[in-house]
């Protein structure tokens, strides 16, 4: 008898876990005010120290996850884009598209140590690759990735795309995806070899721009403007498993391991969240809504937490208003 009481107890208490978890969601939790003016790109945490960057005009705002606070601002480029950190060496790195370079940048002093310039035009997305250790910036007009020695601070490769990329996500094993916007396809490049060795038809997406990876599963998350879809990809195969519905204007999205949440950030004032039930099954969850043009984010796997840079705009306008460039927090729930 009380084995039998012990089962129903233990199935009751998963049945009500089962529930809870399914029951979560995204709620506006506040806003951070972030100073300046100007255009905003990509946002990055790093994880291990606890710090938000925000790309903004021709600065990168900086907040302390731990309080919420900013903490500082690294400014006097021209024109910046993504931001990357290479822990190992306590250096940042931030893609000044204007200037077609990448700026380096002390993580506890916030000081810029060297600009380094590029060979290519158009610096944008950015990332670090903890196989190769190595920087890589995608620049969008020349198809191109620059390769950075994050020790030495200069450039020592390039690999050709054969596309416009955006935004791109490293396995971890010397593999990095990126998508190509302008061709509707995705690159596989090696880090050793600095050569793309798979490219992959995306079709039905159409401008693809975020990425996120499962890399338990082996998925990719891909995001696409035209046909304002989410892709599900093997990486193994490279074929396109499923394609969901999001909302329109999309930028970003992120994967959280934890949760086993996929979130799109869109333009049009909404995040589209998906529930992962198996690697090939997903479920619309929750349509959040977010800001017009909060179409950029970032995920704190600590806390699932989401932090999305955006500013008011003018009623019916991209005309933004003055001083009011912010974060809005999303806890979830």
């Amino acid at each position: 008898m009380k084995r039998i009481l012990l089962f129903f107890c233990c199935s009751a208490a998963l049945f009500l876990n089962t529930l809870t978890s399914s029951a979560q969601s995204y709620v506006l939790d506040k806003t951070i005010a972030l100073p300046g003016n100007g255009g905003y790109d990509y946002a990055f945490i790093d994880q291990v120290n606890h710090r938000l960057y925000a790309s903004h005009g021709t600065a990168v705002n900086v907040v302390d996850l731990q309080t919420e606070k900013v903490i500082g601002t690294i400014s006097g480029m021209k024109g910046v884009h993504g931001i990357a950190v290479a822990n190992d060496l306590n250096r940042g790195f931030i893609t000044d598209g204007k200037a077609n370079a990448v700026v380096a940048f002390d993580i506890n002093t916030l000081k810029i140590i060297k600009t380094i310039p590029l060979t290519g035009n158009g610096p944008d997305g950015i990332i670090y690759d903890p196989s190769s250790k190595k920087i890589f910036a995608f620049e969008g007009d020349s198809n191109s990735a620059a390769v950075i020695d994050p020790k030495e601070l200069k450039q020592t490769g390039s690999v050709a795309l054969g596309g416009g990329p955006e935004f791109a996500v490293a396995d971890g094993k010397g593999l990095i995806y990126n998508n190509l916007e302008d061709k509707n396809s995705l690159n596989v490049i090696d880090t050793k070899t600095l050569k793309v060795i798979h490219n992959y038809p995306l079709e039905p997406c159409g401008g693809p721009t975020g990425i996120a990876m499962d890399k338990d599963n082996q998925r990719l998350f891909t995001v696409c403007r035209k046909n304002t879809g989410m892709s599900v990809i093997d990486t193994k195969t490279g074929k396109v498993i499923q394609t969901l519905p999001i909302g329109a204007g999309v930028d970003a999205v992120v994967y959280d391991a934890a949760t086993k949440l996929i979130i799109a950030s869109n333009g049009d004032g909404t995040a589209t969240v998906f529930k992962q039930n198996s690697a090939d099954s997903y479920e619309l969850v929750q349509t959040l809504k977010t800001q017009y043009r909060a179409k950029t984010m970032a995920l704190d796997t600590a806390t699932h937490k989401l932090y999305l840079p955006v500013a008011d705009y003018q009623p019916g306008t991209k005309t933004q208003i003055a001083d009011t460039f912010k974060l809005l927090v999303f806890t979830l729930k």
